[in-house]
């Protein structure tokens, strides 16, 4: 076994890139680096207990090159006696018709390919002929348009399936490697394009750092790779832990505390939970509390793709300083309010709600229905907008006065005047509920019984003759509750439909 290829086996194993029994999907271009990959695994395969087949991915950007690169690697696969798994796709036609990146549109074809290889059970692993030169320039290319810790991480050894069992070797050894073994590849035109900003990289500036600064930049930029992503692993490990912990999920989406995102872990001084710090700055924890909104984003869309670190900051100072009732908006239809110290985040087609700012005066859900109040036994009232059954019993109270304890809320069915209807929460709805002397609006009783702005609009209440007499959670109307000249109760049950 030669030196690199004993270098690259240890890479592997300390990695735990392939296991025995793996069918290796090796990704070859006709490019030297991937060339060079296939050869050595090849010359590893019997060591490693794995079974290699070549897969290529045309890319239709360079007409006859694409099509005699194509050639070659199925050429080569031939001449290892290997299965040959091709791929071709218009890539500048799906890059024009997404509005995409033709590199990003490249990559995400790609890579696309190979899951489907995978997924048709061809290959459990991909390798892919990544280098030492390729996590250089991918570092340097984050720096240059500008990241943060995450991709100062560059290339990882295993995303998914996918592996990089050359991610320590030189792409100048590779080409040594291949000449020695008179082996011949591909050059691939497009990477003499300086337009592009990685060809810049590769043939100016990394040769420049070299010569000028460091002869030994690429492994400084792949050490600062790997300690980044030592971070990430244990920054990633935290935020999911803190995400388990903290975050709730309803049918409205994803919530937790706002003081609870802003300090979510346990360093805070003793001070209410629900008065969470008055400025956005200068949080214990703001690296986790950053984290955490990336990553119920992501939660919530699939992806963080769009979401940059103005809209983080946005969330941030709506925890900290906008009271309830505020909204940000985030990219792809999600959203975060806030109520009574909660933040909600959701997408709107989740609510099946117009777009409209939290808070606002129009209502999307409406309904109205009446009721006939039977002398004995249930009416029963559907609600789809709500899927929602709401049930009115008519029951002796006389008996039930017995049998129950003190302060039963029933209301007093002779009391009740036609017409009897269901409908949701309009602005000005008051009435005096029991127990108190003064008439009070629904809104008001919202607040003190922390109702979320979102669901007010659509709040079920009763009313009899015009007049409200009871609302969903709330103590019914003073002047409607059963007592103790009552004869007939009316109870008012709720289920899902």
């Amino acid at each position: 076994m030669q030196r690199l290829e004993k270098r690259v086996f240890h890479f592997i194993r300390e990695m735990g890139l392939l296991s025995p029994g793996d069918r290796v999907g090796v990704a070859v271009s006709g490019g030297a680096d991937s060339v060079a990959l296939l050869r050595i695994l090849h010359g590893l395969r019997e060591k490693l207990g794995v079974t290699l087949l070549v897969v290529h991915f045309d890319h239709c950007l360079r007409g006859e090159e694409s099509d005699a690169d194509a050639e070659f690697v199925a050429g080569l696969a031939r001449g290892y006696g290997l299965q040959f798994v091709i791929d071709r796709e218009d890539v500048a036609g799906v890059a024009k018709r997404n509005k995409w990146n033709l590199e990003d549109a490249a990559r995400r074809l790609r890579y696309a390919f190979f899951e489907r290889t995978v997924r048709d059970r061809r290959a459990t692993r991909i390798a892919v002929a990544h280098t030492a030169d390729d996590q250089a320039e991918t570092v340097l290319g984050h720096l240059l348009r500008g990241t943060g810790p995450t991709g100062l991480a560059g290339i990882y050894p295993v995303a998914g399936f996918v592996v990089r069992p050359l991610l320590r070797v030189r792409r100048h050894e590779l080409r040594d490697y291949l000449r020695a073994a008179g082996k011949s590849w591909r050059e691939d035109s497009t990477n003499l394009d300086l337009q592009r900003l990685r060809a810049r990289i590769r043939s100016r500036l990394l040769p420049l750092l070299e010569r000028e600064f460091s002869p030994r930049i690429a492994e400084r930029l792949a050490e600062l790779a790997r300690l980044s992503r030592e971070d990430n692993e244990f920054w990633t490990a935290l935020t999911e832990s803190r995400f388990d912990a903290l975050v709730a999920r309803d049918e409205h989406g994803l919530s937790i505390r706002a003081a609870d995102l802003l300090e979510p872990m346990a360093l805070r001084a003793a001070t209410p939970a629900d008065k969470p710090p008055r400025s956005a700055q200068g949080l214990p924890l703001q690296a986790l509390t950053e984290r955490l909104i990336r990553r119920l984003y992501q939660e919530l869309r699939g992806s963080r793709e769009g979401l940059a670190a103005r809209h983080v900051e946005q969330v941030i100072r709506l925890a900290a300083v906008s009271g309830g009732g505020h909204r940000v908006e985030l990219p792809g239809g999600a959203f975060v309010e806030k109520d009574f110290g909660k933040l909600t985040f959701a997408i709107q087609s989740q609510r099946g709600r117009e777009r409209r700012p939290i808070g606002g005066s129009q209502q999307s859900v409406t309904f109205s229905y009446p009721i006939e109040l039977p002398e004995h036994g249930c009416a029963d009232v559907s609600v789809p907008e709500l899927q929602r059954r709401f049930r009115l019993k008519v029951i002796d109270w006389t008996c039930a006065e017995r049998e129950t304890s003190t302060g039963c809320t029933a209301l007093d069915a002779a009391l009740l005047r036609m017409p009897l209807i269901l409908r949701n929460w309009r602005p000005g709805d008051a009435y005096r509920p029991l127990g108190r002397r003064q008439i009070h609006k629904l809104k008001q009783m919202f607040v003190e019984g922390r109702i979320p702005v979102r669901d007010r609009a659509a709040w079920p209440v009763l009313e009899s003759a015009g007049r409200v007499v009871w609302a969903r959670g709330m103590a019914p109307a003073r002047d409607f509750c059963a007592g103790e000249g009552t004869v007939a109760g009316v109870v008012i049950e709720e289920e899902r439909l």
